[in-house]
């Protein structure tokens, strides 16, 4: 039982409890990455290690590359000069914002020259110009639409003309949902949590943007006419899941949020296509781990490494390489989830709801696998 060697296609289908394969590097078999920046590109002020050379080669190879964040307070040109202060080339028109995605929505809603309130930063009211709206900031001007977005400065007012919009039956559309965003001093609340305020007052939810919605990603796809883009991220509930949506293959790398186990017990519609540890699997082979046996026990190979699953427990039959090892744990854990999805549950069996869904054994997979972990202490 080996690996596949043909090259995967940017639209070919992906069974859930598997992953893609390309026997060549993905830089060479995709023409666009749709790259998420922070825990990706950056990390805080700082490029991720060996990233600003892995992207340097893969433009060097021709793919092109969209720098697609939910930050919906930067305008383009703020963040394509960070990334120019990092060593990373890049211009606005490589920037593809969530704000951007809602004024795409509410232009093809509205029409040109009509009015929307907006709650938000300099790079929300920036991108509705763009798109011939005209932002607005309270329900005296009559606006036709609504629109929030995370700003620095957007605080009781705003949000209090948010309620009011949506209260008189206005379309509502929110550039994401993300509850918080990183500081030099941690977390503070995000968009998300403004959002999840104005829907306690109205009862109303609206129509989001950003990712994981597949707005922000067809945008960028339509924009630069590609026919086999690559989502690059590091949240499987934003990133991987905006993915799918999408219907594009998504690259996990591991130099952000997610590690290890929450990778082994990502459910359906978060997987991802491809795994690596950070932007160099651009320019890696992605073989298929290949599963075989039934009963109860079950064999997963990707090249010289192999686990085993045996009545749910989970054991290394041969290391191999670190992230063939994970391919094939990633595998085995998967299709034991979907297997006892299908199944009746056990009463017997109390879980904690809060925990991943790992089987017994797992843990030393995952010590196994530690090398791999490349997050950086950062505020997220």
């Amino acid at each position: 039982m080996t690996c596949g060697q043909h090259t995967g296609t940017a639209r070919e289908p992906v069974r859930s409890a598997t992953l893609g394969e390309s026997d060549g590097p993905l830089a060479r078999s995709h023409d666009l990455a749709l790259l998420d920046l922070d825990g990706v590109v950056y990390i805080g002020p700082d490029p991720v290690p060996g990233a600003t050379e892995a992207l340097a080669a893969a433009r060097a190879v021709g793919m092109r590359l969209a720098f697609v964040t939910n930050n919906a307070s930067r305008t383009p040109s703020t963040v394509s000069e960070h990334l120019v202060r990092l060593g990373i080339p890049a211009t606005p028109d490589e920037v593809v914002t969530s704000a951007m995605a809602a004024a795409a929505l509410l232009a093809r809603r509205l029409g040109v020259g009509e009015r929307v309130l907006v709650a938000g930063g300099e790079g929300l009211h920036r991108a509705l110009e763009d798109r011939g709206l005209v932002p607005v900031r309270s329900m005296a001007e009559r606006p036709a639409a609504v629109v929030q977005g995370f700003g620095p400065r957007v605080g009781r007012r705003e949000l209090t003309e948010v309620v009011a919009a949506v209260r008189a039956g206005l379309p509502w559309i929110a550039t994401n949902r993300d509850p918080t965003v990183p500081t030099p001093t941690g977390r503070s609340p995000g968009n998300g949590a403004l959002v999840a305020r104005v829907v306690a007052a109205t009862g109303e939810q609206p129509q989001v943007a950003g990712k994981p919605q597949p707005t922000l990603f067809t945008e960028a796809v339509q924009r630069y006419r590609s026919r086999s883009p690559l989502v690059v991220g590091d949240r499987l509930d934003t990133d991987l899941e905006g993915a799918r949506a999408a219907g594009m293959p998504g690259l996990l790398v591991l130099t952000g949020v997610t590690d290890v186990p929450e990778l082994l017990a990502a459910a359906p519609g978060f997987r991802p296509t491809f795994v690596g540890r950070d932007l160099g699997a651009l320019h890696e082979s992605h073989p298929r781990p290949l599963l075989a046996g039934g009963d109860g026990a079950r064999l997963v190979r990707c090249r010289e490494a192999e686990v085993a699953m045996t009545r749910g427990e989970l054991r290394i039959v041969r290391p191999g390489a670190p992230l063939d090892l994970l391919r094939a744990a990633c595998v085995a854990c998967w299709t034991r989830a979907d297997e006892q999805a299908t199944a009746a549950p056990d009463p017997t069996d109390p879980k904690d709801p809060t925990a991943p869904d790992l089987p017994r054994g797992a843990e030393v997979v995952v010590a196994a696998l530690a090398t791999l972990d490349q997050r950086r202490p950062r505020s997220r």
